[in-house]
């Protein structure tokens, strides 16, 4: 089976009506082509950690109110990036999914919050203001089953294992990494990622802005299992198509199947004598 993923690395600008009206812009231009589409992390607002309490709401808010009602009149799979939500007193990084009717099917709330201290490079703490989830996510759709993380969730490689042992077929991470981690790390963990589970990956970041205090990288790209990039943007706004065939991953395992062969009984030796 093959379906269109549509990638929206689209601008982000500290004003939430703006980003709203952009999103579903982004939205209607990508139905044209794509069965799923999807938004980058923390598109909402700017990607700073004092912003996301000002930002935040809850599920039925004026932010997931737009998106679901964009799903529902595209008639396509939506999933909503991340926004800053608003639950019992606390702020989550959570990433919404609507199907064709423009009712919410899944969420995801990241569980590794972004807390990094890189010297000469960057300093962000997303914990000064978010709490992390405690779930890994996978749903179901006619397409197959899709894994949902959030940015630095892609760089623990259990999380991904736990998705794809539950049947994902792609794992699709809403992200904004920036000018330090991403030239270093971007491709080569979405990568990783589809090599280590056989899975497609996708990693969908905003457009880069160099006036923002936190710059992102851009490079929206999706993998096939094999590892290889088979559609990425550039670092500006527009919307990237990947065609996935779930096919192409049953001929991977087929041919190198090193998922059957995982072993369980191995254990750390304390010597090098026989």
């Amino acid at each position: 089976m093959e379906f269109t993923l549509a990638l929206c690395q689209m601008p982000v600008a500290d004003n939430k009506e703006e980003n709203i009206k952009t999103a579903l812009t982004y939205i209607e231009a990508a139905a044209k082509r794509a069965d799923i589409i999807v938004l980058p992390e923390m598109w909402c607002c700017p990607y700073e950690a004092s912003k996301f309490p000002l930002y935040a709401e809850n599920n039925k808010g004026p932010i997931c109110t737009a998106i679901s009602e964009a799903a529902g009149k595209s008639q396509k799979y939506v999933i909503a990036g991340s926004i800053p939500e608003s639950s019992n007193g606390r702020v989550y990084n959570t990433s919404f999914v609507y199907g064709p009717d423009g009712g919410q099917i899944s969420m995801h709330r990241k569980a590794h919050l972004f807390d990094i201290d890189v010297e000469d490079g960057i300093r962000f703490f997303e914990s000064d203001t978010l709490s992390p989830g405690n779930c890994a996510t996978v749903f179901d759709t006619p397409f197959g089953k899709i894994g949902l993380g959030i940015c630095y969730d892609m760089r623990f490689f259990h999380l991904a294992d736990i998705m794809a042992r539950a049947g994902a077929d792609i794992i699709i991470y809403p992200a904004c990494f920036n000018m330090t981690t991403g030239p270093a790390h971007w491709h080569l963990t979405l990568r990783a990622r589809a090599v280590d589970n056989q899975v497609y990956t996708a990693g969908i970041c905003s457009a880069r802005n160099e006036k923002q205090s936190y710059t992102a990288f851009g490079h929206s790209l999706c993998c096939d299992p094999w590892g290889s990039v088979i559609a990425e943007a550039d670092t500006g706004a527009e919307i990237v198509y990947a065609t996935v065939n779930t096919d192409h991953i049953a001929k991977i395992r087929r041919q190198l199947p090193f998922r059957s062969q995982r072993r369980t009984d191995l254990k750390l030796s304390d010597n090098l004598k026989e």
